[in-house]
């Protein structure tokens, strides 16, 4: 399985000032390639590059692997562009959505991420440094600080190319590491997980993992937010540039933590997890102004996949099962009603009587539905010894 380590650069000024003239030349000449690209209809990597490779070598100053990725970077923009929309993510033909992204060519912010192979970037873990090619020469024992598992990760793994990114005043690489996964256990059965937005998740087991904390770091970051707003003074704007993605970090690290619990106590009882397929809920829910915020903030997607990574690399299985009517069946008589679900917390069947909290009934269907879509083949199952 492929996973990504990041590593923080310890880079000096002049350093500093090398990589960020790199990211703006290959930028840059990124920016050319993809005008020709449009222009021409020539996005395949074979054909545009013998169109762009001399010219952008000379006017952009780069050297001849750095000018391969470039070209290489604008034809997977395009690829990425058209399985987008052949997927329907932009809407319809005729979409304005849609329109705008075919009307012009892609373009590339000043300071994207620029993708190196070992060619251009090379890594000695054993010391933490590394060496990387730069418009001004190659700069050569760069220190870089990571935690003591990922350095080892990194000597035992690192597969392919690694990314330069530029975020918030520092530098960064983010490495491409093949880590073998074990082979995935027959489950004795399997933890349902609901996830929602007040409770983020909620397990069959009736844990509840609840989202009051975030939600109350949300609500005060878009209060400090709107109060610096209101000033507009130099102090005030500074402050609002040292806030950015604190709130995306807080509920990363949450995700992170909610995530390894749920992978844990599936391992420990040897259980297979199940969680909803709750891909494109944005587009399917209707949610009042008032509730917009909150719906996209909730970073169920990022969640999912943080438990599918760390479940795949324990070897317990994952699968996931249709949501439709999850919260409004009764776990223990299948009666389904929408009245069943009496609010937000509470579900009382209207059949059998039973009450229950209702993300702890929810995740109980999603437990049950899991056995059949494994008996069914949705995943691929491990054959037992």
């Amino acid at each position: 399985m492929k996973i990504v380590v990041r590593v923080r650069l310890e880079v000096s000024a002049y350093q500093a000032d090398a990589l960020a003239a790199t990211l703006r030349a290959c930028n840059r000449a990124a920016n050319h390639v993809s005008r020709i690209a449009f222009d021409s209809g020539e996005k395949r990597r074979n054909g545009l590059q013998p169109k762009v490779y001399r010219h952008i070598k000379d006017e952009f100053d780069l050297s001849a692997q750095p000018a391969c990725r470039v070209v290489k970077k604008v034809c997977d923009a395009y690829a990425t562009l058209n399985a987008t929309v052949k997927a329907g993510r932009l809407g319809p033909s005729g979409d304005k959505r849609r329109n705008r992204a075919e009307s012009k060519p892609i373009s590339f912010r000043e300071y994207a991420a620029q993708a190196f192979d070992d060619r251009c970037l090379s890594w000695n873990t054993d010391q933490r440094t590394v060496s990387i090619w730069t418009v001004s020469g190659r700069l050569k024992g760069i220190r870089f600080t990571c935690s003591d598992g990922a350095a080892k990760v990194l000597a035992e793994h690192r597969r392919g190319e690694s990314d330069l990114v530029h975020r918030d005043g520092r530098w960064y690489l983010f490495a491409t590491c093949d880590v073998p996964a074990p082979a995935a256990y027959l489950p004795s059965d399997w933890l349902g997980v609901d996830l929602g937005i007040v409770n983020i998740a909620t397990t069959s087991d009736g844990t509840v993992l609840s989202g009051r904390r975030l939600e109350r770091y949300r609500k005060r970051m878009v209060h400090l937010r709107a109060k610096l707003q209101m000033k507009k003074t130099k102090s005030a704007k500074r402050r609002l540039k040292a806030l950015r993605r604190r709130e995306q970090r807080f509920a990363t690290d949450t995700n992170h933590s909610i995530s390894k619990t749920i992978v844990t106590t599936a391992e420990r009882t040897s259980r297979g997890i199940a969680l909803e397929d709750l891909t494109g809920i944005r587009e399917r829910v209707k949610a009042k102004h008032d509730q917009r915020y909150r719906l996209h903030s909730w970073a169920f997607a990022q969640l999912g996949a943080f438990v599918e990574y760390k479940a795949k690399r324990a070897g317990v299985p994952v699968v996931r099962v249709n949501p439709a009517h999850t919260s409004r069946q009764c776990s223990a008589c299948w009666h389904t009603h929408r009245h069943n679900r009496v609010n937000q917390a509470a579900f009382a069947c209207r059949a059998c009587g039973t009450t229950l909290h209702a993300d702890v009934n929810g995740s109980r269907n999603i437990r049950h539905r899991a056995a059949d879509a494994w008996t069914r083949g949705a995943v691929n199952r491990p054959t037992s010894a």
